[in-house]
């Protein structure tokens, strides 16, 4: 038993020795090899979400919708490319349609001359709208409906200006 606890004490303070030999040689600091930098100059940096639209500028070029911000769950889709699509109806202009991809979501936007809606399977939608100038108009409707808004109600041009869905 005594050999044994000799043992154990001479490799404890060999050991020691070792440890204290490399930080007196290194200074204690680690050598160029296992040095450590800061990951943020190598890695890509923080995603920062501002809301804004993708490729708004694009879009505003091509079709003249102007799309601001948003939560990435009311999305510009094709009119005829899927079932289930908001659908607006513009005067002077081609339908507007937008997915729903979420079970909520907002974008704010700007459609010239909106005279009518049909909501998708989503849930309701609430729509405000602006009426010569600064006059604000909200329509709230259900799932599934077509529904007369802006200037099919009152007459005047309205802009759409946003879009809220709900379930």
């Amino acid at each position: 038993m005594k050999s044994r606890n000799a043992w154990t004490r001479i490799l404890g303070t060999a050991a020691a020795a070792g440890v204290l030999a490399w930080a007196v040689t290194a200074g204690g600091q680690p050598s160029e090899a296992t040095a450590i930098g800061p990951v943020a100059d190598a890695g890509p940096g923080f995603a920062i979400e501002d809301y804004n639209y993708p490729n708004a500028d694009k879009i505003l070029a091509e079709q003249g919708i102007v799309l601001k911000r948003g939560d990435g769950h009311i999305v510009l889709a094709n009119c005829g490319s899927e079932e289930n699509l908001l659908k607006f109806l513009a005067r002077d202009r081609a339908d507007v349609c937008f997915k729903v991809t979420g079970d909520e979501g907002f974008l704010t936007l700007e459609i010239k001359s909106v005279h009518g809606v049909r909501t998708a399977d989503s849930g309701n939608t609430h729509l405000a709208m602006t009426a010569e100038g600064d006059d604000r108009v909200e329509y709230d409707i259900p799932a599934k409906t077509w529904e007369g808004v802006g200037e099919s109600v009152d007459g005047r041009e309205h802009v759409l200006v946003e879009i809220r869905v709900t379930k």
